[in-house]
């Protein structure tokens, strides 16, 4: 696949979304304060922008690093390698970091939620927000709030895994990715409030099928060769679409596939500034995970009011991102095609 696109240019632009939203509750406002969650009468928010950019996207690479994996174990090892280093990293700051900003009632030698925080949140699956003494006079008290939804794309890349066991007929991948984006599409729209509110491993019913439509409607469309698609009519087409939905409200409706058309098209026009956008590095997954900390550190030094927090939480943001990206993801992505040790697990 041509490496001239969009992509780096459009999940910066979705990590600053989420950025943006956040600094309003973070700095004690109300979600429901954004101007675009006022012109479209409470359909959409920024980070839901942003998040759904970013599984789109994922989706869709995803599924074609799958496609190139000689086995198993090569996929999940490029997946590690993607999501676990950065993590880890920024963990591990906080960690550092905490005693510079702990309030609590007891030494934190005996605070328990403090020697749990790294290892919780490294394990994905038990997601821990609050160290107790910490950010409590702030308006939300999380650490790095951002950090829930890396468990559910890591069981996206689990289930989107299956597919290989069918690598060899792309039409029974194309047929399985259809009925499941089918499935989720209906469940979406007609017993979502059933689901809503049940939970697996501690991820919400709710989440699952939002974002997991969005991530399912990225493979598909890369079943497709989307990437081929270079009609502006279509794109016309789905914005227009997009903003009838607005109006008319009914875009919660028809978000999971209007949303990926246009992101993916998007990503693969033709642009020249920002085809080159991705020059200076992939910085996206780093804004994601700073961005959340840095906020809630600037509101309890320096009590910011919302646009203060935006300001100078994206400058700061975009700098750790930026260094993430350098010195600890892009290093540790060197490895993804070199030998650990010679496991063949599925490779035939």
């Amino acid at each position: 696949m041509n490496k001239n696109n969009n992509f780096d240019f459009l999940r910066f632009l979705f990590a600053l979304l989420v950025v943006i939203s956040h600094s309003y509750p973070l700095s004690g406002n109300d979600e429901s304060s954004q101007w675009i969650y006022q012109v479209t009468q409470g359909q959409i928010v920024l980070a839901r922008i942003g998040l759904s950019g970013f599984f789109v996207i994922s989706g869709f690479f995803i599924y074609r690093s799958l496609q190139r994996s000689e086995s198993l174990f090569s996929y999940f090892k490029k997946r590690f390698l993607r999501i676990f280093p950065g993590l880890f990293v920024v963990l591990l700051l906080s960690v550092l970091l905490i005693p510079f900003v702990y309030e609590g009632q007891f030494p934190l030698t005996k605070n328990e939620s403090y020697f749990t925080y790294l290892p919780n949140n490294l394990l994905l699956y038990n997601f821990q927000g609050v160290v107790n003494g910490v950010f409590n006079a702030n308006p939300y008290h999380a650490i790095n709030g951002s950090l829930w939804t890396i468990r559910y794309e890591f069981s996206l890349y689990i289930a989107l895994s299956l597919l290989y066991f069918f690598r060899k007929s792309k039409k029974v991948q194309k047929g399985l990715l259809s009925l499941c984006f089918l499935g989720l599409i209906i469940l979406n729209n007609f017993f979502l409030t059933r689901f809503s509110g049940s939970s697996i491993f501690g991820m919400l019913g709710f989440e699952i099928l939002d974002l997991g439509t969005f991530f399912v409607g990225g493979s598909l469309l890369a079943t497709f060769n989307f990437e081929k698609i270079k009609n502006k009519w279509i794109l016309f087409i789905a914005f227009l679409a997009l903003l009838i939905s607005i109006y008319f409200q009914f875009y919660n409706a028809i978000k999971h596939v209007i949303l990926p058309v246009i992101i993916l098209l998007l990503g693969f026009a033709t642009l020249p500034f920002f085809n080159n956008f991705g020059k200076i590095g992939d910085m996206s997954y780093g804004i994601y995970i700073y961005s959340f900390p840095v906020q809630q550190a600037l509101v309890y030094y320096y009590k910011l009011d919302v646009y203060q927090l935006m300001f100078f939480s994206i400058i700061i943001s975009i700098t750790l991102g930026y260094l993430s990206w350098h010195l600890i993801e892009k290093k540790a992505l060197a490895y993804k095609n070199k030998p650990i040790f010679n496991v063949k697990y599925f490779n035939k």
